[in-house]
């Protein structure tokens, strides 16, 4: 009788915290709410094998502090994550605990030995940005004779003008588009925290002529970038655009084949430096003119 109330006392945990405390206490986004629910039931399963029981018949002391070890030494050596993969997991892990410690204060023991697992120091390398001339010949990629070219250009343009998320980018709607000035863009990030982003005049014209020329129903509560179903485009997505526009750029610019590039590099591009007496806005502004229609 004792095993079936851990039972039920990991099942109810567990229900509690996805469904009430991290989307509706913590306001996480739909985007780390998966994450951490993919490591659960990675964590899960693999605890269920190395016990031989259903994970029907798990209980909260089967995740004790060994087999969570042993879980991500799994992570590394067969599934062939990185470290910086495992760190990922340790983390959600980790969040979990701590409501568990903060929920059933009888469980602070175990959720005080699995916080203090550490995580896994991985070598630092440099982050790949991009150039100007790289920038120029990314755009110049894309086709825009077709409707899905004019999409990838005002996507990846808008990435570079804001420097946003990819996931803060794939959520915009119209309605968080200021296209009259003060040109900005609304931006909902981490925390589902809210920031303005100015946008530079040739970035909100390109824009109006996206939005006007769009061929689906251009409500406030719309989506700004879908796909060809017409549904919120993804970030996985938005990676193949990239993906596919970096190949096409290669070849007028060599030295994109060298990087490893993905939709967060291009929050780390370099601009034109500023000219004596302009504003750190101006020489962006200046550099991307050339790229944008009149």
């Amino acid at each position: 009788m004792k095993n079936t109330a851990s039972v039920n006392l990991l099942g109810v945990i567990i229900r509690d915290y996805f469904i009430e405390h991290l989307p509706r206490l913590r306001g996480a986004s739909p985007h780390t709410i998966l994450s951490y629910r993919d490591s659960l039931v990675l964590l899960l399963r693999f605890v269920a094998e190395q016990r031989k029981k259903p994970v029907a018949d798990l209980n909260l002391a089967d995740l004790d502090p060994p087999s969570i070890l042993t879980f991500l030494s799994h992570l590394e050596n067969h599934r062939k994550n990185g470290v910086a993969t495992r760190n990922v997991r340790l983390a959600a892990i980790h969040a979990f605990f701590r409501f568990v410690a903060s929920r059933n204060p009888e469980q602070l023991d175990i959720a005080q030995r699995v916080i203090a697992i550490p995580f896994k120091r991985a070598p630092s390398r440099a982050i790949d940005y991009l150039e100007y001339e790289e920038i120029d010949a990314i755009l110049k990629a894309v086709d825009r004779t077709t409707q899905q070219g004019i999409r990838d250009y005002a996507l990846l343009a808008t990435m570079f003008n804001t420097g946003g998320r990819v996931q803060e980018i794939v959520d915009l709607r119209v309605h968080d588009l200021q296209l009259i000035k003060p040109f900005q863009v609304r931006l909902f990030g981490k925390g589902k925290k809210e920031r303005y982003c100015p946008l530079w005049p040739e970035t909100a014209a390109m824009l109006r002529s996206f939005c006007k020329h769009q061929q689906i129903e251009l409500t406030p509560e719309a989506h700004l970038f879908v796909n060809q179903r017409g549904q919120q485009l993804s970030r996985f997505g938005v990676r193949y655009i990239l993906s596919r526009c970096l190949d096409a750029a290669s070849e007028t610019a060599p030295t994109l084949a060298k990087k490893r590039l993905h939709p967060h590099s291009m929050r780390h591009y370099a601009g034109s430096p500023p000219m004596p007496g302009e504003s750190i806005l101006a020489a962006p502004m200046k550099t991307l003119k050339s790229l944008h229609p009149a």
